[in-house]
């Protein structure tokens, strides 16, 4: 019989909850992704645009009850401003190449909860300008978008943690070949958040 790998993590995850999003299938539960236990530590990170409200207490509850972290998907400056009011254990942040932008990465990291910045390669996000608080993202949805990911994530393997992950809308998403290809060929490790 052959045993399943679990991957160490994967923190960057979207359900139902993301309604908006036109890549989430009807039926990315989270009923669904804790019956499929693709890894040890599993973390849910909807968009934050869906999440206020009412609706931020249901899909807190919701993650607890399946034991996964409960982060959310912040799409720069303006909405960083407003998810810093609510209890997520991490941030999964837009940071695009305006200064504004950079400025939400440091009003995240005021909340003292890891600040993961994603998919740096596809967003056109400055290394140079990010604080080395915050932890870089390898997912496998976009790092195929830029064809020097390798030239350009090299310089920074001293001054980043790095966690890899799926950036999974759909079931088919969960997994982290790609990223885990390319941490090796980068000669970096995983950092392990909780």
């Amino acid at each position: 019989m052959h045993e399943k790998t679990l991957y160490k993590q994967d923190l960057h995850i979207h359900t139902e909850f993301s309604y908006g999003d036109r890549a989430v299938i009807k039926g990315m539960t989270m009923d669904l992704i804790e019956w499929l236990n693709h890894a040890e530590i599993i973390g849910i990170s909807d968009h934050f645009e869906y999440l206020t409200g009412k609706q931020y207490k249901i899909y807190y509850e919701t993650a607890r009850e399946h034991s996964f972290y409960c982060g959310t998907e912040v799409d720069g400056y303006k909405e960083a401003k407003k998810a810093i009011d609510y209890n997520f254990d991490y941030y999964i942040y837009h940071c695009f190449d305006r200064e504004k932008d950079y400025e939400g990465a440091n009003i995240l990291i005021s909340s003292g909860k890891p600040v993961i910045i994603a998919h740096p390669y596809a967003l056109g996000t400055n290394l140079e300008k990010i604080n080395p608080e915050c932890i870089v993202e390898i997912n496998n949805r976009y790092i195929w978008r830029r064809a020097d990911w390798k030239q350009e994530l090299t310089p920074y393997r001293d001054k980043f943690k790095f966690v890899l992950s799926s950036d999974a809308h759909q079931p088919n998403w969960l997994n982290q070949e790609i990223s885990i290809k390319v941490a090796k060929e980068l000669g970096i490790s995983e950092t392990i958040l909780f």
